[in-house]
Protein backbone atom coordinates (compact mmCIF):
# COMPACT_ATOMS: atom_id res chain seq x y z
CA UNK A 1 0.00 0.00 0.00
CA UNK A 2 1.42 3.37 -0.95
CA UNK A 3 0.08 5.28 1.66
CA UNK A 4 -2.87 5.02 4.52
CA UNK A 5 -6.65 4.77 3.26
CA UNK A 6 -8.18 7.70 4.27
CA UNK A 7 -10.78 6.47 6.97
CA UNK A 8 -13.98 9.19 7.94
CA UNK A 9 -15.73 8.90 11.11
CA UNK A 10 -19.56 9.72 10.90
CA UNK A 11 -20.97 10.31 14.45
CA UNK A 12 -17.35 11.20 15.69
CA UNK A 13 -18.28 12.95 19.04
CA UNK A 14 -19.99 10.21 20.56
CA UNK A 15 -18.73 7.34 22.61
CA UNK A 16 -17.90 5.12 19.90
CA UNK A 17 -17.19 7.37 17.57
CA UNK A 18 -14.21 8.44 20.14
CA UNK A 19 -13.28 4.54 19.77
CA UNK A 20 -12.62 4.91 16.60
CA UNK A 21 -10.70 7.80 16.56
CA UNK A 22 -8.71 6.56 19.56
CA UNK A 23 -8.44 2.60 17.88
CA UNK A 24 -7.44 4.22 14.19
CA UNK A 25 -4.46 6.18 15.61
CA UNK A 26 -0.80 4.37 14.52
CA UNK A 27 -3.53 2.28 12.64
CA UNK A 28 -1.00 0.24 9.82
CA UNK A 29 -3.54 0.62 7.06
CA UNK A 30 -6.19 3.63 8.03
CA UNK A 31 -5.63 6.67 9.08
CA UNK A 32 -8.27 9.45 10.24
CA UNK A 33 -8.37 12.12 7.74
CA UNK A 34 -12.10 13.74 8.33
CA UNK A 35 -14.71 13.83 11.27
CA UNK A 36 -18.65 14.50 10.87
CA UNK A 37 -21.46 14.86 13.52
CA UNK A 38 -24.28 16.92 13.62
CA UNK A 39 -24.66 20.48 12.53
CA UNK A 40 -24.31 21.80 16.08
CA UNK A 41 -20.81 20.35 16.10
CA UNK A 42 -19.73 21.19 12.45
CA UNK A 43 -17.45 24.39 12.10
CA UNK A 44 -15.98 23.68 15.12
CA UNK A 45 -12.26 21.88 15.53
CA UNK A 46 -12.78 18.30 17.12
CA UNK A 47 -11.25 19.53 20.12
CA UNK A 48 -13.89 22.10 20.72
CA UNK A 49 -16.60 19.96 19.37
CA UNK A 50 -15.50 17.16 22.41
CA UNK A 51 -15.32 19.55 25.23
CA UNK A 52 -16.13 18.12 28.30
CA UNK A 53 -17.32 14.98 26.55
CA UNK A 54 -14.44 12.95 25.90
CA UNK A 55 -15.41 9.65 27.83
CA UNK A 56 -12.02 7.44 27.24
CA UNK A 57 -9.70 7.10 30.24
CA UNK A 58 -7.39 7.50 26.99
CA UNK A 59 -6.20 10.89 25.89
CA UNK A 60 -7.15 12.43 22.52
CA UNK A 61 -5.05 11.75 19.59
CA UNK A 62 -3.25 15.10 18.70
CA UNK A 63 -3.36 14.40 15.25
CA UNK A 64 -7.57 14.87 15.27
CA UNK A 65 -7.48 17.57 17.78
CA UNK A 66 -7.33 20.22 15.06
CA UNK A 67 -9.30 18.35 12.40
CA UNK A 68 -12.87 20.73 11.48
CA UNK A 69 -15.69 18.33 12.38
CA UNK A 70 -17.92 18.27 9.53
CA UNK A 71 -22.12 18.11 8.23
CA UNK A 72 -22.25 14.49 8.54
CA UNK A 73 -26.03 15.37 6.29
CA UNK A 74 -23.44 17.15 3.12
CA UNK A 75 -22.72 13.73 2.27
CA UNK A 76 -21.50 14.27 -1.64
CA UNK A 77 -18.58 16.93 0.15
CA UNK A 78 -17.82 14.72 3.06
CA UNK A 79 -17.33 11.60 1.09
CA UNK A 80 -15.45 13.03 -1.45
CA UNK A 81 -12.72 13.45 1.08
CA UNK A 82 -11.78 9.56 2.12
CA UNK A 83 -11.65 6.39 0.69
CA UNK A 84 -13.96 4.71 3.50
CA UNK A 85 -16.30 5.49 6.62
CA UNK A 86 -16.51 4.39 10.07
CA UNK A 87 -20.47 4.91 11.14
CA UNK A 88 -21.65 5.69 14.33
CA UNK A 89 -24.55 7.98 14.63
CA UNK A 90 -27.55 8.67 16.98
CA UNK A 91 -30.47 8.90 15.00
CA UNK A 92 -34.03 7.95 14.21
CA UNK A 93 -33.45 4.13 12.07
CA UNK A 94 -35.20 5.06 9.42
CA UNK A 95 -33.06 8.09 8.85
CA UNK A 96 -29.80 6.24 9.29
CA UNK A 97 -30.58 3.85 6.81
CA UNK A 98 -31.26 6.54 4.47
CA UNK A 99 -28.24 8.32 5.22
CA UNK A 100 -25.55 4.82 5.12
CA UNK A 101 -27.28 4.08 2.17
CA UNK A 102 -26.42 7.64 0.62
CA UNK A 103 -23.27 7.51 1.37
CA UNK A 104 -22.86 4.35 0.15
CA UNK A 105 -24.36 5.47 -3.23
CA UNK A 106 -21.57 8.10 -3.49
CA UNK A 107 -18.61 4.67 -3.87
CA UNK A 108 -17.92 5.29 -0.60
CA UNK A 109 -17.59 2.16 1.64
CA UNK A 110 -19.42 2.57 5.00
CA UNK A 111 -18.76 0.34 8.10
CA UNK A 112 -21.24 0.66 10.50
CA UNK A 113 -21.81 0.43 14.34
CA UNK A 114 -25.37 1.17 13.81
CA UNK A 115 -28.60 -1.23 14.02
CA UNK A 116 -30.50 0.01 11.02
CA UNK A 117 -29.40 -1.83 8.63
CA UNK A 118 -28.40 -5.30 10.40
CA UNK A 119 -31.65 -6.86 8.85
CA UNK A 120 -31.51 -5.57 5.37
CA UNK A 121 -31.28 -9.02 3.37
CA UNK A 122 -27.92 -7.99 1.15
CA UNK A 123 -26.19 -6.15 3.65
CA UNK A 124 -23.57 -8.33 5.67
CA UNK A 125 -23.67 -8.23 9.32
CA UNK A 126 -20.31 -10.09 10.58
CA UNK A 127 -17.91 -11.52 13.09
CA UNK A 128 -15.27 -11.97 10.97
CA UNK A 129 -13.74 -14.99 12.65
CA UNK A 130 -17.31 -16.52 12.44
CA UNK A 131 -18.68 -15.55 9.06
CA UNK A 132 -16.25 -13.58 6.70
CA UNK A 133 -18.70 -15.54 3.45
CA UNK A 134 -21.41 -13.35 4.19
CA UNK A 135 -19.74 -10.23 2.45
CA UNK A 136 -19.81 -11.71 -0.79
CA UNK A 137 -23.40 -10.40 -0.47
CA UNK A 138 -21.87 -7.25 -1.26
CA UNK A 139 -21.61 -7.73 -5.23
CA UNK A 140 -26.05 -8.08 -4.84
CA UNK A 141 -26.18 -4.89 -2.67
CA UNK A 142 -23.97 -2.80 -5.12
CA UNK A 143 -26.11 -3.89 -8.10
CA UNK A 144 -29.18 -2.50 -6.05
CA UNK A 145 -28.03 0.54 -5.07
CA UNK A 146 -25.87 1.32 -8.00
CA UNK A 147 -22.33 1.22 -6.79
CA UNK A 148 -19.10 -0.29 -8.34
CA UNK A 149 -17.36 0.55 -5.23
CA UNK A 150 -19.63 1.97 -2.44
CA UNK A 151 -21.53 -0.61 0.19
CA UNK A 152 -22.62 -0.89 3.52
CA UNK A 153 -21.39 -3.93 5.98
CA UNK A 154 -22.29 -3.78 10.17
CA UNK A 155 -21.34 -5.28 13.21
CA UNK A 156 -23.34 -7.11 15.03
CA UNK A 157 -25.35 -6.02 18.53
CA UNK A 158 -22.19 -6.17 21.55
CA UNK A 159 -24.59 -8.33 23.81
CA UNK A 160 -24.10 -11.10 22.02
CA UNK A 161 -20.13 -11.38 21.09
CA UNK A 162 -19.22 -13.03 24.11
CA UNK A 163 -21.48 -16.23 23.59
CA UNK A 164 -21.42 -16.73 20.02
CA UNK A 165 -17.68 -17.27 19.17
CA UNK A 166 -18.36 -19.74 22.22
CA UNK A 167 -20.91 -21.41 20.18
CA UNK A 168 -19.75 -21.30 16.62
CA UNK A 169 -16.77 -23.13 17.67
CA UNK A 170 -19.23 -25.87 18.78
CA UNK A 171 -21.32 -25.81 15.64
CA UNK A 172 -20.56 -29.38 14.58
CA UNK A 173 -22.56 -30.76 17.60
CA UNK A 174 -25.22 -28.62 16.45
CA UNK A 175 -26.76 -26.52 19.16
CA UNK A 176 -30.57 -27.05 19.53
CA UNK A 177 -31.33 -24.35 22.33
CA UNK A 178 -29.50 -21.75 23.83
CA UNK A 179 -30.35 -20.18 27.16
CA UNK A 180 -28.34 -16.83 28.23
CA UNK A 181 -28.61 -13.67 30.25
CA UNK A 182 -26.24 -10.80 29.90
CA UNK A 183 -24.53 -8.40 32.37
CA UNK A 184 -23.98 -5.45 30.23
CA UNK A 185 -22.03 -2.47 30.98
CA UNK A 186 -22.99 1.11 31.11
CA UNK A 187 -20.55 2.36 28.05
CA UNK A 188 -23.15 -0.02 25.91
CA UNK A 189 -25.22 3.05 26.41
CA UNK A 190 -23.47 5.75 25.87
CA UNK A 191 -22.48 6.33 29.48
CA UNK A 192 -19.76 6.89 32.37
CA UNK A 193 -20.39 6.65 35.81
CA UNK A 194 -20.54 10.22 36.03
CA UNK A 195 -23.29 10.90 33.20
CA UNK A 196 -25.08 8.13 34.89
CA UNK A 197 -24.99 8.32 38.35
CA UNK A 198 -28.27 6.25 39.04
CA UNK A 199 -26.00 3.11 37.88
CA UNK A 200 -24.17 2.98 41.28
CA UNK A 201 -24.96 0.15 43.51
CA UNK A 202 -27.34 -0.43 41.08
CA UNK A 203 -28.77 -3.01 38.88
CA UNK A 204 -31.62 -2.51 35.80
CA UNK A 205 -33.57 -5.84 34.67
CA UNK A 206 -34.19 -4.44 31.17
CA UNK A 207 -32.16 -2.85 28.52
CA UNK A 208 -34.64 -1.78 25.79
CA UNK A 209 -34.59 -3.80 22.51
CA UNK A 210 -31.93 -5.66 23.62
CA UNK A 211 -33.21 -9.22 23.81
CA UNK A 212 -34.94 -9.20 20.52
CA UNK A 213 -31.47 -8.81 19.09
CA UNK A 214 -29.59 -11.29 21.64
CA UNK A 215 -32.16 -13.75 20.30
CA UNK A 216 -32.14 -12.85 16.72
CA UNK A 217 -29.21 -11.64 15.63
CA UNK A 218 -26.77 -15.29 16.20
CA UNK A 219 -29.30 -16.58 13.84
CA UNK A 220 -28.40 -14.41 10.72
CA UNK A 221 -24.47 -14.81 11.91
CA UNK A 222 -25.25 -18.13 11.47
CA UNK A 223 -27.65 -17.85 8.17
CA UNK A 224 -26.61 -17.90 4.51
CA UNK A 225 -26.58 -16.46 1.33
CA UNK A 226 -29.51 -17.59 -0.80
CA UNK A 227 -30.20 -15.65 -4.12
CA UNK A 228 -28.47 -12.72 -2.84
CA UNK A 229 -29.44 -12.14 0.43
CA UNK A 230 -28.88 -13.59 3.94
CA UNK A 231 -31.17 -15.85 5.31
CA UNK A 232 -31.35 -16.69 8.82
CA UNK A 233 -30.87 -20.58 9.98
CA UNK A 234 -33.59 -22.15 11.96
CA UNK A 235 -31.95 -23.27 15.18
CA UNK A 236 -30.63 -23.24 17.57
CA UNK A 237 -33.94 -21.09 19.50
CA UNK A 238 -32.43 -18.90 22.00
CA UNK A 239 -33.97 -17.57 24.64
CA UNK A 240 -32.16 -14.02 26.32
CA UNK A 241 -32.35 -11.74 29.43
CA UNK A 242 -30.24 -8.70 29.23
CA UNK A 243 -29.46 -6.58 32.41
CA UNK A 244 -27.47 -3.42 33.02
CA UNK A 245 -25.48 -3.68 35.68
CA UNK A 246 -22.64 -1.11 37.58
CA UNK A 247 -19.68 -2.05 35.41
CA UNK A 248 -17.62 0.35 32.87
CA UNK A 249 -17.00 -2.00 30.44
CA UNK A 250 -17.40 -5.79 29.41
CA UNK A 251 -20.69 -7.35 28.80
CA UNK A 252 -20.74 -10.95 30.90
CA UNK A 253 -23.15 -13.45 29.93
CA UNK A 254 -24.32 -17.34 31.61
CA UNK A 255 -25.41 -19.44 28.63
CA UNK A 256 -26.63 -22.60 28.63
CA UNK A 257 -27.11 -24.58 25.68
CA UNK A 258 -27.82 -28.14 24.52
CA UNK A 259 -26.86 -29.97 21.20
CA UNK A 260 -28.33 -32.99 19.26
CA UNK A 261 -24.58 -34.68 19.94
CA UNK A 262 -23.55 -34.01 23.09
CA UNK A 263 -20.12 -33.27 22.84
CA UNK A 264 -16.87 -34.57 26.10
CA UNK A 265 -15.99 -31.52 28.34
CA UNK A 266 -12.72 -31.79 27.22
CA UNK A 267 -13.33 -31.35 23.27
CA UNK A 268 -15.22 -28.47 24.17
CA UNK A 269 -12.52 -26.87 25.68
CA UNK A 270 -9.74 -28.01 23.01
CA UNK A 271 -12.17 -26.19 20.54
CA UNK A 272 -12.39 -23.09 21.96
CA UNK A 273 -8.42 -23.03 22.70
CA UNK A 274 -8.17 -23.40 18.61
CA UNK A 275 -10.80 -21.72 17.31
CA UNK A 276 -9.62 -19.47 14.40
CA UNK A 277 -10.89 -17.53 11.73
CA UNK A 278 -10.04 -15.82 8.77
CA UNK A 279 -8.36 -12.64 10.68
CA UNK A 280 -5.98 -15.21 11.82
CA UNK A 281 -4.97 -16.93 8.81
CA UNK A 282 -4.62 -13.24 7.14
CA UNK A 283 -2.72 -11.51 10.50
CA UNK A 284 -5.10 -8.53 10.40
CA UNK A 285 -3.89 -5.57 12.03
CA UNK A 286 -6.65 -5.89 15.02
CA UNK A 287 -7.11 -9.82 14.87
CA UNK A 288 -6.93 -11.28 18.19
CA UNK A 289 -3.97 -13.82 18.06
CA UNK A 290 -5.90 -16.11 20.71
CA UNK A 291 -9.57 -15.35 19.84
CA UNK A 292 -11.14 -17.62 22.68
CA UNK A 293 -9.67 -17.87 26.00
CA UNK A 294 -10.70 -20.78 28.32
CA UNK A 295 -10.20 -20.24 31.88
CA UNK A 296 -9.66 -23.71 34.04
CA UNK A 297 -10.08 -21.30 37.28
CA UNK A 298 -13.84 -21.16 39.06
CA UNK A 299 -14.03 -17.72 39.57
CA UNK A 300 -13.05 -16.65 36.05
CA UNK A 301 -13.19 -14.58 33.63
CA UNK A 302 -14.16 -11.29 35.58
CA UNK A 303 -15.21 -8.61 34.28
CA UNK A 304 -12.39 -5.90 35.49
CA UNK A 305 -10.06 -8.96 35.07
CA UNK A 306 -10.25 -10.14 31.44
CA UNK A 307 -12.44 -7.57 29.24
CA UNK A 308 -9.10 -6.28 27.95
CA UNK A 309 -7.84 -9.75 27.20
CA UNK A 310 -6.15 -9.33 23.17
CA UNK A 311 -6.43 -5.61 23.31
CA UNK A 312 -10.02 -6.12 24.34
CA UNK A 313 -10.53 -8.22 21.01
CA UNK A 314 -10.36 -11.74 22.84
CA UNK A 315 -13.38 -13.69 23.95
CA UNK A 316 -13.15 -15.46 27.34
CA UNK A 317 -14.95 -18.57 28.92
CA UNK A 318 -15.01 -20.47 31.70
CA UNK A 319 -16.69 -22.69 34.41
CA UNK A 320 -17.96 -25.09 31.71
CA UNK A 321 -20.03 -27.99 33.67
CA UNK A 322 -22.65 -29.85 32.86
CA UNK A 323 -26.07 -28.96 33.67
CA UNK A 324 -29.48 -30.74 34.92
CA UNK A 325 -31.72 -28.96 32.48
CA UNK A 326 -29.34 -28.28 29.51
CA UNK A 327 -26.44 -30.13 28.39
CA UNK A 328 -23.58 -27.80 29.73
CA UNK A 329 -23.57 -24.32 30.90
CA UNK A 330 -20.40 -21.62 30.70
CA UNK A 331 -20.08 -17.72 31.52
CA UNK A 332 -17.79 -15.88 28.89
CA UNK A 333 -17.28 -11.90 28.68
CA UNK A 334 -16.18 -9.71 25.67
CA UNK A 335 -15.16 -6.32 25.68
CA UNK A 336 -18.57 -4.47 24.48
CA UNK A 337 -16.70 -1.03 23.40
CA UNK A 338 -13.60 -2.98 21.82
CA UNK A 339 -15.04 -6.18 20.30
CA UNK A 340 -18.46 -5.16 20.28
CA UNK A 341 -18.28 -1.98 18.73
CA UNK A 342 -15.48 0.04 17.11
CA UNK A 343 -13.26 -2.39 17.81
CA UNK A 344 -15.37 -4.95 15.78
CA UNK A 345 -15.68 -2.69 12.91
CA UNK A 346 -12.37 -1.50 12.24
CA UNK A 347 -11.86 -5.93 12.19
CA UNK A 348 -14.30 -5.60 9.33
CA UNK A 349 -12.69 -3.04 7.48
CA UNK A 350 -9.72 -4.74 8.16
CA UNK A 351 -11.09 -7.86 6.37
CA UNK A 352 -12.72 -6.11 3.75
CA UNK A 353 -9.88 -4.33 2.43
CA UNK A 354 -7.74 -7.77 2.48
CA UNK A 355 -10.73 -9.11 0.49
CA UNK A 356 -10.34 -6.69 -1.54
CA UNK A 357 -13.00 -4.97 -1.53
CA UNK A 358 -12.38 -1.43 -0.21
CA UNK A 359 -9.43 0.51 -2.32
CA UNK A 360 -7.88 3.66 -2.01
CA UNK A 361 -10.51 6.25 -4.83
Amino acid sequence: MSRKLRAGIVGGTGMVGQRFINLLENHPWFEVTAIAASASSAGKVYEEAVKGRWKLEQAMPEAVKQITVEDASKVEEFAAQVDLIFCAVDMKKEEIKALEEAYAKTGTPVISNNSAHRWTPDVPMVIPEINPGHIAVIEHQRQRLGTKTGFIAVKPNCSIQSYVPALSALAAFKPTTVVATTYQAISGAGKTFKDWPEMIDNVIPYIGGEEEKSEQEPLRIWGSIVNGAIVKAASPAITTQCIRVPVSDGHLAAVFASFEKKPPKDEIIDLWRSFKGRPQELQLPSAPKQFITYFEEENRPQTGLDRNIENGMGVSVGRLREDLLHDYKFVSLSHNTLRGAAGGAVLIAELLKAEGYIQAK
